[in-house]
């Protein structure tokens, strides 16, 4: 059966941009902003973005249009005879049953949202209003299991159409909406009055505070966002390079994506910035920032429950795309490993993805008791740390050592297939950099997550 492709070259940036657009971007990388000095971290960010994120995508990239599969075979396909890198596999299919376990959680959260804000149930709260609104919704398991499989089914039936026909086009429409939502908010919260100090903290570069927040804890932050926004590691996006021909490099292509990814990231500072500050709200109140600080201030802004609305519909389409490119990439395993059809991979994974998406919606309440990673951590805590702090670390080594390593697929054979194609070539002379100095800074990065965790 011969593999399908994408129809065009900007179905691949806009669906492989989707998967590493996501909640990530939109509620972690302004908060983290916000808590580091606002400008000049988000310079350090870039810097690691380019030097990091680049690199390890370009390797997921090569790997499965060489092999023309997803992780489930790509190493099966390409390790020298004897070896044993195809092990990984089921670190790569773990990594991503395990993101969805969670994630589905957080997407269904924001479709409720954007039902809520467009039905007006923060119309005349206050402050604490807000905030018990979030509470009480965390304590109603059968309203939270409702959405998170609303989000799963429309999910599951766009991939059930196929890759052109499911995931391009719909993909598609839903990134150009979200970048349109993202322009619309960004105009709005540019002219709020007193929103012009937001705007300065965002834009001009305060490197004394860069300072202030501790240089060495800035770098960290900076490098572990820079890391975790593509989602790299668990051959997420490799499944997408095994969907496109070899007319383009690889090298331009990730850039396109990593812009992409970046252009949404910094957006999603210039929507909440200005309005925190024009509504004298903390920017660095952390996760809580989108679903209580946000509310309020759509609150006491006019035509707030508009933007309210738009903002959670933008929202849930990053969501959205993140989850559908990773149930194509959950299919593309069954069928590849099984040898199923798409239509079964899809009515099968549809079942185990509600069931064990559960534990999750139940850690907020029947199973509160259960707090794994010490007091206030839950099963999300758990699920989130096992993916973040080990399996994409863990697995961005294993991709760059099995491109780099003569004992693996090896430089000249993934550089060769990195730079098939016109448009922009992966640098020759980073050998030494990608073979040994990049690895050494994501084990350092894996180091770092346990011991911030636990120490």
């Amino acid at each position: 059966m011969e593999r399908e492709k994408f129809s065009s070259r900007l179905g691949f940036i806009l669906i492989s941009a989707g998967c590493a657009i996501g909640i990530g971007n939109v509620w972690r990388f302004p908060y983290i902003t916000g808590k580091y000095g606002g400008a000049a971290f988000v310079l350090v960010y870039l810097f690691f973005l380019v030097i990091l994120g680049l690199p390890i995508m370009i390797t997921e990239f090569a790997v499965g249009r060489a092999s023309q599969k997803s992780a489930a075979l790509s190493f099966d396909v390409l390790e020298p005879q004897g070896t044993r890198w195809h092990i990984y596999k089921w670190g790569a299919v773990a990594g991503n049953y395990l993101l969805m376990m969670f994630y589905t959680t957080i997407a269904g959260w924001m479709l409720l949202y954007c039902v809520k804000m467009a039905g007006g149930a923060f119309v005349g709260l206050d402050a604490d209003g807000v905030g018990a609104e979030f509470t009480g919704m965390l304590g109603q398991p059968m309203l939270m299991a409702a959405f998170m499989i609303l989000v799963v089914m429309l999910s599951f039936i766009v991939c059930a159409g196929g890759l052109q026909n499911g995931v391009e086009r719909v993909t598609k429409i839903m990134m150009l909406c979200l970048l349109f939502l993202m322009l619309a908010l960004a105009v709005n919260s540019l002219f709020l009055k007193g929103g012009k100090e937001g705007l300065e903290f965002y834009l001009k570069p305060d490197f004394g505070r860069l300072v202030e927040a501790g240089l060495g804890e800035v770098i960290f932050a900076a490098m572990g966002q820079a890391f975790f926004t593509l989602s790299l590691g668990i051959g997420s996006l490799a499944i997408f390079g095994s969907y496109i021909g070899k007319d383009r490099s690889l090298m331009g292509e990730a850039v396109s994506i990593g812009v992409l990814d970046t252009f949404v990231a910094l957006m999603a500072g210039l929507i909440i910035f200005p309005a925190c500050f024009a509504y004298g709200v903390q920017a660095d109140s952390g996760p809580s920032l989108i679903f209580i600080t946000l509310p309020n201030v759509f609150n006491a802004m006019s035509g707030g429950r508009i933007w309210g609305t738009a903002f959670f519909l933008f929202m849930s389409f990053a969501a959205f795309s993140t989850v559908i490119a990773v149930f194509e990439n959950i299919i593309s395993f069954a069928m590849d490993l099984t040898g199923c059809s798409r239509k079964k991979a899809v009515v099968l994974n549809l079942i185990a993805i509600i069931v064990l998406s559960m534990p999750c919606i139940l850690g907020f309440n029947v199973w509160s008791g259960f707090q794994p990673l010490g007091p206030g951590s839950g099963v999300l805590d758990l699920e989130d740390f096992i993916v973040s702090n080990n399996l994409l670390p863990l697995g961005s080594l294993v991709y760059l050592t099995f491109c780099t390593s003569r004992y693996g697929w090896g430089y000249e054979k993934f550089m060769k297939e990195a730079n098939e194609g016109a448009g922009m070539k992966f640098p020759r002379w980073t050998r030494a950099y990608i073979t040994y100095i990049l690895p050494l800074i994501v084990m350092v990065i894996f180091v770092q997550g346990y011991w911030a965790k636990f120490f």
